[in-house]
């Protein structure tokens, strides 16, 4: 038994309307909408190298361990820059007992009277006592270099963060200058997401997001801190004679170009775990404001 006419167009009409419905929705939120899975969980990485050379005779930390600024994270040998901060006080004490012995001499001198002593003598004796001051500075500042090479042994922790990728070990060789150890800047964590240059104009700074991390329960508040400037055009390539280099050929099918936004995190808990690298799906709620 068919149902009467109103009721089937009825439920017709309510069908229709709710696939307008959601077909609406499923457009505005696909293609209006400012949100990407395209996000990556960002954090800077502080590249450690020691400023004097030398063997390492202690590795303080472990592989992915948590550090503080001012934390020791290893020692490079010290006996050599001793030997040097010892020199350096010898050269610094016999440069400031020759400068004080000028200086009395000149003193004698400059009391004389100008029938014992000659002016150009004089003049002769507080030019030796100006330069024995100045080789005293000289030697003054070498000790306090050869001071500092000797607590620059020790080399520390400049942030908060976690060693990572350890491969440092006592026996090796630190070079002054190069890398040696990496560590995961703990107060620098956000999220970079790449947005379709489409979307960019209902993105704006200040913006409320909304972060899920794959694998994680839940979602993270966050907002646009910043949107860049610029990314590479790999149509365009430089060429020995600085002339532009551009490609001859043009595809007729354009894909929008992804711009990276960088998001802040806004009161993440201690409790989670992030690391850079981590997958994120981010929705900006266009002209929502963070609080």
């Amino acid at each position: 038994m068919q149902a009467p006419l109103p009721v089937r167009v009825a439920i017709t009409s309510v069908i229709a309307l709710v696939a307008l419905t959601l077909g609406y929705h499923l457009w505005t939120y696909y293609i209006s909408e400012p949100w990407t899975r395209d996000a990556r969980v960002s954090a800077d990485v502080v590249q450690i190298a020691p400023d004097v050379s030398g063997t390492v005779t202690e590795v303080l930390v472990r592989d992915n361990q948590l550090v503080h600024a001012g934390d020791v994270l290893f020692v490079i040998d010290p006996a050599r820059y001793q030997l040097a901060l010892n020199q350096a006080g010898a050269t610094a004490d016999s440069r400031r007992i020759e400068m004080e012995q000028l200086e009395r001499d000149a003193t004698r001198k400059k009391d004389l009277r100008n029938s014992a002593v000659s002016q150009s003598v004089r003049e002769q004796a507080e030019s030796s006592a100006e330069a024995a001051a100045a080789s005293y500075a000289q030697a003054s500042a070498a000790l306090d270099l050869a001071r500092l090479d000797l607590e620059r042994t020790k080399v520390l922790a400049p942030v908060n963060g976690h060693v990572t990728n350890l491969q440092l070990r006592r026996g090796d060789y630190g070079h002054a200058g190069t890398p040696v150890v990496a560590v995961v800047d703990a107060d620098s964590f956000h999220i970079n997401g790449y947005f379709e240059e489409t979307k960019l104009p209902r993105i704006h700074e200040g913006d409320r997001v909304t972060i899920r991390l794959m694998g994680v329960d839940g979602t993270l508040d966050g907002h646009v801190e910043s949107i860049s400037r610029g990314i590479v055009d790999h149509e365009l390539a430089s060429s020995s004679n600085l002339l532009a280099n551009v490609n001859p050929t043009f595809s007729w099918v354009r894909l929008a170009q992804r711009i990276p936004v960088r998001i802040a995190l806004d009161g993440v808990s201690d409790d989670l775990r992030l690391a850079a690298g981590q997958t994120a799906t981010v929705t900006v709620l266009s002209g929502e404001k963070a609080r």
